[in-house]
């Protein structure tokens, strides 16, 4: 089971910062989770939130916020970190080690996405990353256009635990998700792990920071577990074998 690290090692750095994803390589993490978006300028930016309030103490939205704006907020501050900015994906791809697996997981709730798939694909293609990397949303329709603009891609459903299940699991998966699935830990059983791995798909089970649920959802097959703590609970995978 591989461990990617939640926005970044974001137990331990402002979350979806270039400091976040240099703690999750510190730790030890075999790849890293973070949320991609376009601002207002066109640019791909690796942010979690619509809005600035609760990273920033700002009522900026990023989709309306110009880069050379949104760069000069503190995103690390108001989480009890030391000041820290919001990157570029391109400048995170950049800094990443080449042995770390990616998941980009589109943030768009709306039909439009402002070419953010078709960015994205651009951007992992242009830089070699194919097969490094794996695409995730809660928007299908994001995931539609990105095998539109590049097949090759792989991609996963995020499901959400506030939506119907079998609408999500067994309607919009198998359209969507030509990699793997990615549910809420909560939502995953023994006989729901088999059947997607019967189906040819990984599961990438969310947020996990509890050892022993870690090591059930092990024992059960899942493939990539994202975790704020990548570190301590790859300890305590170890202590456990």
């Amino acid at each position: 089971m591989l461990l990617l690290a939640h926005r970044g090692a974001s137990a331990d750095a402002p979350e979806n910062t270039l400091d976040a994803f240099a703690e999750a390589v510190r730790q030890g993490a075999d790849g890293v989770e973070l949320d991609a978006m376009v601002c207002g300028s066109g640019e791909v930016v690796v942010c979690h939130d619509e809005r600035l309030e609760r990273l920033a103490g700002l009522p900026w939205e990023v989709r309306a916020t110009a880069w050379w704006k949104l760069r000069r907020a503190d995103v690390g501050t108001s989480l009890g970190f030391a000041p820290a900015r919001i990157p570029l994906l391109e400048e995170v791809l950049e800094a990443l080690p080449a042995q770390l697996l990616v998941n980009i997981e589109l943030k768009c709730e709306r039909l439009d996405d402002g070419g953010l798939a078709g960015k994205v694909a651009d951007l992992v293609r242009r830089r070699g990353l194919t097969e490094r990397v794996v695409v995730s949303s809660f928007n299908p329709m994001c995931l539609f256009r990105l095998a539109s603009a590049a097949p090759e891609l792989r991609r996963g459903l995020l499901i959400d635990p506030d939506r119907s299940w079998g609408v999500q699991a067994y309607a919009l998966s198998p359209l969507v998700s030509s990699h793997s699935v990615h549910p809420y830990h909560a939502q995953c059983t023994p006989e729901r792990v088999a059947a997607w791995r019967a189906a040819g798909l990984r599961v990438a089970a969310w947020t996990v920071d509890d050892a022993s649920r870690a090591r059930a959802l092990e024992r059960m097959g899942v493939s990539y577990l994202i975790t704020n703590r990548p570190g301590a609970v790859r300890e305590a995978l170890r202590t456990a074998a």
